[in-house]
């Protein structure tokens, strides 16, 4: 029997719904099994004694843990787990609006396709016409100016930068099931999604889009209520944005999709992209 090869890195990104109901659902011994190098968190909604205690009982023992709790109890928070020891970890990288919310945290680590600078990040739902929304698009401008920098600081050092989370937007028609009946709600609104046709146009890469088809799907996100998950009335809004050298050795990106309702751990699918 041929043995399939591993990949050279293997990134997962999961909203995790909150650690410890990931533990008790089965997501943490999920991404234990993943075989993954990195493992990119959203919704940690942990302290970090909370996170390691919860981590340890999953079945996820050795790795670096770089975590960025939210202020407030209970929400949000974001962790970058590696295998290999970060040359770096930056919970504040110097862009006001990214900092000391829980939803942005970078690390630098060395890899088999060279050094990677690795983000998990979590943007704000937002609420049209809503103070929520404003506070979105600061986020999302802060991250135009910041994924900039990232992209500039891999090229000059002949490495990678990629940018891996909730990024609570459905880019175009083919990445929500409903697009008609959205129009104008926060999530698919114009603004919110010209933002990643910038990024697109500075080099990033979505290997979600790029690996999985024109679409429409394969989707992410599905709401706890009624038969959304069963009908896949979903929305694809858990990203892998690469640059360029990067995208250009992902071999597969695979959507960590339930076989049924009762077996989710969460509201999000992981997603995984393998590197040769």
């Amino acid at each position: 029997m041929a043995t399939k090869t591993r990949p050279a890195l293997r990134v997962v990104t999961a909203n995790l719904n909150g650690v410890r109901a990931a533990l008790r659902r089965g997501g943490l011994a999920w991404l234990a099994q993943s075989q993954a190098d990195v493992l990119c968190l959203q919704e940690v909604r942990a302290t970090h004694e909370q996170l390691h205690e919860a981590l340890a009982d999953g079945g996820i023992h050795g790795w670096y843990v770089a975590h960025s709790p939210a202020p407030q109890l209970g929400r949000a928070g974001v962790a970058v787990l590696t295998r290999e020891q970060p040359t770096a970890v930056r919970e504040r990288c110097g862009v006001t609006a990214l900092e000391g919310q829980g939803r942005w945290i970078e690390v630098d680590v060395p890899s088999a396709v060279g050094p990677v600078t690795v983000v998990s990040v979590y943007v704000h739902t937002g609420e049209a016409d809503t103070p929520r929304q404003v506070e979105k698009y600061a986020f999302l401008d802060a991250m135009d100016a910041r994924m900039e920098t990232l992209r500039r600081s891999a090229a000059r050092r002949k490495g990678h930068a990629i940018v891996c989370g909730d990024l609570n937007v459905a880019h175009r028609e083919v990445d929500i099931k409903n697009w008609k009946g959205n129009r104008g709600k926060a999530g698919f609104l114009e603004d919110e999604r010209a933002h990643f046709d910038t990024w697109l146009a500075r080099h990033w890469v979505d290997l979600g889009r790029a690996h999985g088809g024109e679409g429409p799907g394969p989707y992410t996100w599905w709401s706890w209520r009624g038969q959304a998950f069963d009908v896949d009335t979903g929305w694809r809004i858990d990203y892998l944005l690469a640059t360029t050298g990067l995208a250009g050795r992902c071999r597969a990106v695979t959507i960590g999709r339930a076989a049924s309702y009762a077996e989710r751990w969460s509201d999000h699918a992981p997603v995984m992209a393998d590197f040769a």
